[in-house]
């Protein structure tokens, strides 16, 4: 099969036909042997009533239907686990990615050998002020903290070979990052395609502004779990042993200090009333509990099983 088409959706039952429609004249006219995966992310619409009766109609169109909704990372996971295309394609269900791209953005993949391939939308048709502006904002950030040097981290449509969305695991809120998954997995060869942005036709948008705060949390979250998500001992085991150092080197200098004192007849004052003291005891017992953090992190990772946050209701056509 060359294509898997990955189609995530919240309460979009007025664009999922014509949206349909348009994948199915992309894909015949290229000659593409493929399956449209929906995944019903929780909707309270006719969302599903649509979907039903589009999969009576093609046998390729396959759908997933969770519980409730689990978020939209979660709902690409649930489309990744059954895609088996050769290559796979993500897109948004509000008509403002553009199927027609899905050819050339194929051939980059297959005849290019980039491991994955983000859309840029150079030209959006959203609020400059609560979109555009924070969009860019938070797409600088990414590129300083990830190394990944995309334009657009967050464009819904995307490319990859089929062996990179089944060696990352996108959970929590990072369909983001996905780039950054896949770089940190060892693929490193992503390619960046400008594509057009349609405005909204149906209904409204589903993220506000707080896409943004919870982005750059997730950002710092992505951070640090690339660098030291494997070997947590490695940040709060060094921190923690270099704490209680200091403050061990700093409650040994204060006793000897006040040893001195005794010996030679000098006047000296409580250990105890000296700040320093409460200081370097402060310092031991912080650095003894990072050393811990860091010793459980380590124990947790090596017996953490791999667990699917989300639900499943229905299932269409999945064989």
């Amino acid at each position: 099969m060359n294509l898997s088409i990955v189609i995530p959706l919240l309460n979009e039952e007025d664009s999922l036909r014509e949206l349909h429609d348009w994948v199915v004249s992309v894909m015949n006219k290229s000659n593409f042997t493929y399956e449209i995966i929906f995944i019903d992310d929780g909707s309270t619409d006719n969302s599903w009533q649509v979907i039903e009766s589009l999969s009576n109609e093609n046998s390729n169109v396959k759908a997933i239907r969770f519980l409730k909704n689990f978020g939209k990372s979660q709902a690409l996971h649930a489309g990744f686990d059954r895609a088996q295309g050769d290559v796979v394609i993500t897109m948004d269900a509000d008509l403002q990615d553009n199927p027609e791209e899905i050819p050339e953005l194929y051939e980059l993949i297959t005849s290019q050998n980039f491991d994955l391939v983000s859309g840029w939308k150079k030209k959006r048709y959203d609020s400059v002020m609560s979109k555009n502006l924070p969009s860019k904002l938070f797409n600088w950030a990414a590129r300083k903290t990830s190394g990944v040097q995309l334009n657009d981290f967050n464009c819904g449509l995307k490319a990859y070979k089929n062996k990179v969305i089944k060696n990352i695991e996108v959970s929590g809120e990072m369909h983001r990052y996905i780039p950054v998954l896949a770089k940190n997995a060892g693929f490193s060869k992503i390619g960046e395609k400008v594509v057009k942005h349609q405005a909204r036709k149906y209904g409204e948008t589903k993220f506000g502004m707080e896409r943004f705060i919870n982005g750059f949390l997730d950002l710092i979250t992505i951070w640090f779990l690339s660098r030291f998500g494997k070997r947590p001992m490695h940040l709060f085991g060094a921190w923690g042993v270099l704490m209680f150092l200091i403050g061990f080197t700093a409650t040994g200098y204060i006793g000897i200090s006040k040893l001195y004192r005794l010996y030679n007849d000098l006047p000296y004052d409580l250990v105890t009333n000296s700040p320093y003291f409460y200081i370097a005891l402060t310092t031991m017992i912080i650095g003894s509990q990072l050393f811990l953090a860091g010793f459980l992190g380590e124990i947790i990772l090596r017996n953490k099983e791999s667990n699917e946050n989300y639900k499943i209701s229905n299932e269409l056509n999945m064989n």
